[in-house]
């Protein structure tokens, strides 16, 4: 650090600051001090500086999966975010399965992390009391918390879910399917089904469980669970996907099977991922705010981190995106 010094003729704790929080340095020492970092080969050493500081500058993220552009759009808001902060993106993916979150979490605070983005509100409540005993700070995402047990930034699934119905019974359709993730362990799924019944309810209308078809995520699992809602004697006039792969599934898999949609079965997804516009038809859905709570969720930590006060905001809002692949039912 002091051969960087030298070389960009500014004093060590001016390199100290530019390495540790950039947004303390001027522009014009940030140049100097970059070119001559690049110019030496010049290389924190993130163990010396963890001990000095006390600080990894490392934020980690767990998500549910990496197979997949959903949590992509946020995280990328998000890592851009806090890297003008000086911190560093730890990412890893749980793959849906809870014990491998809890292994993930002991591995990161293991390493020193700073502070944690997690998905979704459904896991342990020993993890969250390790995470307030080692004072890290931590972020539910996609997600609210009606008890305001934890700090949240997301939108209500249950809500979300239970308008994405609410379009389809204004329709007119009366008999409803839904393809959902596996919903135990997950409160987004759980959630949204909870939504959807919810809404069929104060209609007068219900949901029997074996129009409800968990599958775990995927394209292939929404061909599966469609084909076997479609070869039942009493199908659905509209099925409801927990999740966008799905309803991409279905729609590829009723091409399959000549089935048209919208004039046979209506399709929504969930999410509104890049496909959506671009498939045929194009799939009406739920859009959600993802690069906000990448954004809110980067700016709560780094508060939280440096020790400034922090509101949360209120649940975020969501959108139907109405495109073709829904229509009333057939008389």
């Amino acid at each position: 650090m002091g051969d960087v010094a030298q070389a960009a003729g500014v004093a060590p704790v001016t390199v100290s600051r530019y390495l540790n929080d950039p947004s303390l340095v001027s522009d014009r020492s940030k140049q100097k001090i970059g070119d001559a970092i690049k110019a030496l080969n010049y290389v924190p050493h993130a163990a010396a500086r963890t001990l000095a500081s006390k600080r990894s500058r490392m934020i980690g993220c767990i998500v549910p999966s990496l197979d997949s552009s959903l949590f992509g759009r946020a995280l990328e808001v998000f890592q851009n975010h806090i890297s003008t902060a000086g911190y560093n993106l730890i990412l890893a993916s749980n793959n849906y399965d809870h014990d491998k979150e809890r292994e993930h979490i002991h591995q990161m605070i293991s390493h020193g992390v700073d502070a944690l983005l997690l998905i979704g509100s459904s896991r342990d409540e020993s993890v969250y009391q390790l995470l307030n005993d080692k004072k890290i700070p931590y972020i539910l995402t996609w997600t609210v918390d009606a008890k305001e047990d934890h700090p949240c930034i997301g939108f209500s699934n249950h809500d979300a879910a239970a308008s994405i119905t609410d379009y389809l019974m204004d329709l007119g359709h009366k008999k409803f399917a839904v393809i959902s993730g596996a919903t135990q362990y997950n409160d987004r799924a759980s959630n949204r089904l909870a939504g959807v019944r919810s809404a069929l309810a104060k209609r007068g209308l219900s949901l029997s469980d074996d129009c409800v078809i968990e599958r775990p995520f995927g394209v292939d699992s929404g061909r599966d669970a469609f084909r076997l809602l479609m070869s039942r004697n009493d199908r659905p006039t509209a099925i409801i996907c927990g999740s966008e792969p799905f309803a991409y599934g279905a729609i590829f898999e009723a091409k399959a099977l000549g089935i048209d949609i919208p004039g046979d079965v209506s399709i929504t997804g969930f999410d509104d991922m890049w496909l959506a516009s671009n498939i045929t038809p194009g799939l009406t859905t739920v859009r959600t705010p993802q690069q906000d709570m990448g954004m809110l969720a980067a700016k709560y930590l780094v508060s939280k981190l440096n020790k400034e006060d922090t509101l949360l905001p209120s649940p975020l809002g969501i959108e139907i995106i109405v495109r073709k692949s829904c229509a009333p039912p057939k008389e």
